[in-house]
C-alpha cells in the first residue's frame, strides 16, 4: 500500500503548497482522492500516469477539494483517453462538472460516470475482487464524506513442504490456496490448515478531511492500519476550529487513539502556520505514532 500526497494544505493554493489531493495505490489499484487546484501538475511532478487513474473520490464540494477536477477531465480528453472514468462525490458534482464541459463544448470521448452520494450513514460505494471502499460520514459545513479503503484477503500461502509430503498433485494447488481441504486417493481428508499458511493480512486506509471533531466515525475506522485525518489548527485555535468545523492536531490524535489505529497521518494544515512540525508535537502528546503529510511526500505501508 502506497500513499502519495499531492497537496495537503487548507484554503487557497500558494507557490509553495497545494490544496488537498492524494493518490492511494492498493493491490495494484490507483485511486485519486480529492482534486484541488494544481492536481494535474502534482501528478506530473510525482510521475503518476494519468491513464492509471480510473476512480476519483471527492469528499465535498468546497473548492480546495475539487476545483482541479474539470481540468483533469478535460486533459484526459486531450490525451485521447478511451477508458471509462468513475467519479464518486456528493450530489451535485455531476451537474457542476457537466455544466463546465457543456459551456466549453468539451464533451469527453470516454465514458464519464458519476456516482453521487447523499447517505448520512456509511455505505459501500466501490468493490471489486481486491478492494472495498466505504464512505465515512463527516461533520462539516456542507455534506462531506471520508473514505475507507480496505483490501480483501488474498489467497492462503502454500506450505510446499507439507504439500510435497502428502504427494499432492500441482493441479490441486489453486484449490488449496482457495482454502479447500484435499481428499487423498486413500480417502484421507487433509485439512487446509495443514497445507497452508495464513494470507498476508489485509491493509486498510481511511481518509478523513474536512470535519469537526466527530467520535461517531470511530466504529467505522476502528483498528485500521493508517488514518489520514485533517488537523487544520493547533490547540491555541481550538475555538476557531469549532467555529469552522475543522479539527486540531490534538483532536485528530484523540480520534486515532480511541479508534486504536496503527498509524496517524496529519494534514490539511492552515497556511497561517510557518512550521508544520508543531502539529506533530501536539499530536504526540495524545497518540504515539504520528506522521506529517507534505506535498510530494510518499508513504509505503
Amino acid at each position: 500500500m502506497n500513499l502519495t500526497i499531492l497537496g495537503c494544505y487548507a484554503a487557497t493554493p500558494r507557490t509553495i503548497t497545494n490544496p488537498t489531493s492524494q493518490v492511494l495505490e492498493i493491490r495494484n489499484r490507483l485511486f485519486l482522492i480529492d482534486c484541488g487546484e494544481g492536481t494535474q501538475v502534482q501528478l506530473r511532478k510525482n510521475k503518476i500516469r494519468f491513464s492509471k487513474i480510473n476512480h476519483i473520490f471527492i469528499s465535498h464540494l468546497h473548492g480546495d477539494h475539487f476545483f482541479g477536477l474539470v481540468g483533469l477531465v478535460s486533459t484526459f480528453m486531450l490525451l485521447n483517453r478511451t477508458t471509462d472514468l468513475h467519479i464518486y462525490g456528493p450530489k451535485g458534482i455531476e451537474e457542476v462538472i457537466n455544466l463546465q464541459l457543456k459551456i466549453s463544448n468539451s464533451w469527453t470521448n470516454f465514458g464519464l460516470y458519476f456516482h453521487e452520494l447523499k447517505s448520512n450513514t456509511s455505505e459501500i460505494i466501490f468493490e471489486d475482487d481486491k478492494v472495498i471502499v466505504k464512505t465515512i460520514p463527516l461533520k462539516h459545513r456542507i455534506y462531506t464524506n471520508g473514505f475507507l479503503f480496505t483490501e480483501k484477503l488474498g489467497d492462503r500461502k502454500l506450505n510446499l513442504e507439507a504439500v510435497k509430503n502428502y504427494e499432492i498433485d500441482t493441479c490441486y494447488y489453486q484449490k488449496i490456496k482457495n482454502g479447500k481441504n484435499i481428499t487423498l486417493d486413500d480417502g484421507r481428508v487433509i485439512e487446509n490448515e495443514k497445507l497452508t499458511f495464513d494470507p498476508i493480512p489485509a491493509k486498510s486506509y481511511a481518509f478523513c478531511s474536512d470535519t469537526a471533531f466527530n467520535e461517531d466515525i470511530i466504529p467505522i475506522i476502528e483498528n485500521i492500519d493508517v488514518l489520514y485525518h485533517e488537523s487544520t489548527f493547533l490547540d491555541s485555535e481550538e475555538k476557531l476550529a469549532n467555529k469552522t468545523m475543522h479539527c486540531t492536531a490534538k483532536q485528530a490524535a484523540t480520534i486515532a487513539l480511541k479508534a486504536n489505529v496503527k498509524q496517524l497521518i496529519l494534514g490539511h494544515y492552515s497556511t497561517r502556520y510557518d512550521n508544520i512540525n508543531l502539529f506533530k508535537k501536539e499530536a504526540l502528546t495524545i497518540f504515539p505514532e504520528v506522521l506529517l503529510a507534505d506535498d510530494g511526500k510518499s508513504f509505503d505501508f
